[in-house]
């Protein structure tokens, strides 16, 4: 696996981590201490993005967008018991196409 492809992976994990804890404290009634971990997830997630080699934080965020559309259909299916429909992996497709044109388009030399 690419380095830049774990670290969006790991950010991905990180981030719905973090938004599902807050999830669960203001949505399923969880205790308010999920918060704690929940921030320490969304940090580290921060945190992950910034170890992308990509010269511009925008194409940094709207390529790993991509790979966090991608991650949250597995969570939907492994965390949620929802199979992704076609229309799911037809949309996904479209997102990952497009994130790898985002990062991998050539560019004009400055």
């Amino acid at each position: 696996m690419k380095p830049w492809l774990l670290t969006y992976a790991l950010a991905a994990v990180a981030e719905i981590a973090g938004c599902y804890a807050f999830f669960a404290w203001l949505r399923l009634g969880r205790s308010a201490w999920w918060v704690i971990p929940g921030m320490a997830s969304l940090a580290l997630f921060a945190w992950l993005l910034t170890l992308a080699e990509v010269e511009h934080a925008g194409r940094t965020y709207a390529a790993y967008g991509a790979v966090y559309i991608a991650a949250a259909l597995v969570w939907l299916w492994l965390a949620e018991g929802v199979r992704p429909d076609r229309w799911d992996l037809i949309g996904v497709a479209i997102c990952l196409v497009g994130g790898a044109v985002i990062l991998f388009g050539p560019r004009a030399s400055a």
